[in-house]
């Protein structure tokens, strides 16, 4: 035994379950309490994946987003009910470390091979998927022929982590046949010792100052693509992503969340779960809310899918939608709006 009271359950055959993260099977270890005093929920332990997945839900942060459950803990010890010879898990953690900003800005390139951003731009145009990519600083990796790079920087400028994903240009879903393409930067390129601790997908985003971003509301999904999804279509809203429906759901990273009015936009089937997650924000925000919309409009099978607030969006062909199919059919199309200098009007702006 390692020493510590709470540790990874040593493995035996069945003891690895579903991962609640990435969903492989038999892949994650749950953790225990030696002392026996405590049963931890199934999302509290590690996944085998550590480069495709990276998730890990350690006892500590369960305790930091659920206090009462460390209070009951440490009034038993004083008690002296629950004393074990075992030694605690230290409080010191390892320095987190950072990723250098100019490998950020030199993925900024080479967007004609991203297939995420040449499916963007028949939704949003090239212009509004321009902005967007370089707003959320997402950029693009050589692997997969072009993968997307979502970047999460933290409201410091420091650079946490790089996650890289495949992405199929013609429908915008992620590949996942014959392999689940997901990979991370520190991981591709080797960093040695590398302790990612990950943010929010767009944190960087509440560093800006100005009026017209410092005072709007933050809503907050699961995925990177859903937050630059609504980021276009509800403009009104700073989108942050989780990166899962755990991912950095955790007391610490929504820190940076304090004094802002948050609203947050689950999968369908994680309402509830994102739901009872609300006193995490309720002591940092100055208003938390958890959005049932999608719940109240959505069918049985679009609930059996998971879809998220993105699906809903795409549901109507854009204007520019409907153009890219026009000009896949008829290319000299596009030779024509290009030598006309030619602009597609959005008829709701244009009223």
């Amino acid at each position: 035994m390692n020493g510590y009271r709470f540790h990874l359950q040593k493995y035996r055959l069945g003891s690895k379950t579903v991962c609640p993260e990435c969903g492989r099977k038999a892949c994650f270890t749950r953790y225990i309490d030696e002392a026996g005093e405590i049963s931890f929920p199934g999302n509290v332990g590690k996944c085998d994946h550590i480069n495709s997945c990276g998730y890990h839900y350690t006892p500590k942060e369960y305790f930091r987003d659920n206090p009462t459950v460390k209070e009951r803990l440490d009034g038993h010890e004083r008690d002296g009910r629950a004393r074990s010879a075992v030694r605690t898990v230290p409080e010191q953690e390892p320095k987190i470390s950072f990723l250098p900003s100019d490998w950020v800005e030199q993925s900024m390139r080479r967007y004609d091979i991203n297939p995420l951003y040449r499916y963007f731009s028949k939704v949003a145009g090239k212009e509004d998927t321009g902005r967007l990519f370089r707003l959320y600083r997402v950029g693009t990796s050589r692997m997969w022929g072009g993968a997307t790079v979502f970047w999460q920087i933290d409201r410091n400028g420091n650079v946490r982590a790089g996650k890289i994903m495949g992405y199929n240009a013609e429908t915008g879903h992620r590949v996942k046949e014959p392999f689940n393409q997901v990979s991370w930067v520190h991981s591709v390129r080797k960093v040695q010792d590398f302790r990612m601790k990950q943010c929010l997908f767009g944190e960087h985003l509440l560093s800006d100052t100005s009026s017209t971003i410092s005072s709007k509301p933050v809503a907050i999904v699961e995925s990177e693509k859903t937050a630059l999804v609504a980021a276009h279509f509800i403009p009104d809203f700073i989108w942050l992503a989780t990166g899962g429906m755990h991912g950095c759901f955790n007391s610490e990273a929504m820190q940076v969340l304090g004094g802002r009015e948050v609203i947050l936009f689950p999968d369908l089937k994680a309402t509830e779960e994102w739901r009872q997650r609300l006193p995490i924000l309720g002591s940092v925000c100055r208003r938390a809310t958890c959005s049932d919309l999608l719940e109240k409009i959505a069918t049985d099978g679009q609930r059996s899918q998971g879809l998220d607030i993105a699906d809903f969006l795409l549901m109507e062909d854009t204007p520019q939608m409907i153009l890219a199919r026009m000009i896949e059919r008829n290319p000299v199309l596009q030779t024509f709006i290009d030598t006309f200098g030619l602009e597609l009007v959005d008829a709701g702006r244009a009223e």
